[in-house]
């Protein structure tokens, strides 16, 4: 008994009830699923109409192939010819993904140094910041104590040329002979002055005058902002 549709011996033997032919029960299911039909006389067929049959172990003949010697030596170097086809193509997946492995480690292995040095300079840079910090008020206090000594020292040396005798304070003044010297002084630097040349690289005073202040950053943060102490 053979099935009406594939020709060979079936493993699940039915029978349909209209027209009595075999067929393998998976294939005519498939195609009653599909168009509703039998397959031979196009009749219409449901799966009402098969009908299973008991029968005992069916044994599957051999092929040609395999009922000579020759024949299965053939078939047996069809299988290690595909046998080794497969390694090969085995092989190959096995080398691309080595590479692409070793690729992804050394990708791995640059980032992790990278990440290492940035977190080393990150560290340097802010110990450099406290430091900085630390002695940028000590600075500020130092100036202004040298300034303030300055200051006083001059307050002091003014007072003491403004004393002439003990308890009593000289009037300050200018002769008459420096006064006519400072005069021609000016006289003379003057008259160089007006026949100087202006220098052609000098700026306009139109270019100055639109000369714009963009920003100002104090040094140090005084009693007026804006101003520095020396």
């Amino acid at each position: 008994m053979h099935c009406a549709i594939s020709g060979e011996v079936p493993e699940q033997p039915v029978v349909s009830k209209k027209s009595g032919i075999l067929y393998e029960k998976r294939l005519i299911e498939r195609h009653i699923s599909e168009y509703g039909k039998c397959p031979i006389t196009g009749e219409p067929l449901t799966m009402d109409d098969i009908v299973p049959v008991k029968a005992g172990k069916i044994v599957k003949p051999r092929t040609v192939q395999t009922a000579s010697i020759p024949g299965m030596l053939g078939m047996f170097q069809n299988e290690w010819d595909g046998l080794m086809l497969s390694n090969f193509a085995l092989e190959q997946q096995l080398h691309t993904a080595r590479q692409e492995l070793s690729h992804a480690l050394y990708q791995h292995d640059a980032a992790c140094r990278v990440i290492a040095r940035l977190k080393k300079e990150r560290d340097e840079a802010r110990s450099l910041l406290a430091q900085a910090e630390r002695q940028v008020p000590m600075y500020a206090s130092e100036a202004v104590t040298e300034n303030a000594s300055v200051l006083s020292n001059g307050k002091r040396a003014a007072e003491d040329d403004d004393m002439g005798q003990p308890g009593k304070r000289v009037r300050p003044g200018i002769s008459a002979n420096i006064i006519t010297e400072l005069t021609d002084c000016n006289a003379t630097l003057s008259q160089q002055r007006k026949k100087r040349q202006i220098p052609p690289t000098l700026a306009p005073i139109g270019g100055l005058e639109r000369y714009t202040q963009l920003s100002s950053h104090p040094l140090h943060k005084t009693s007026k902002p804006g101003y520095l102490i020396y």
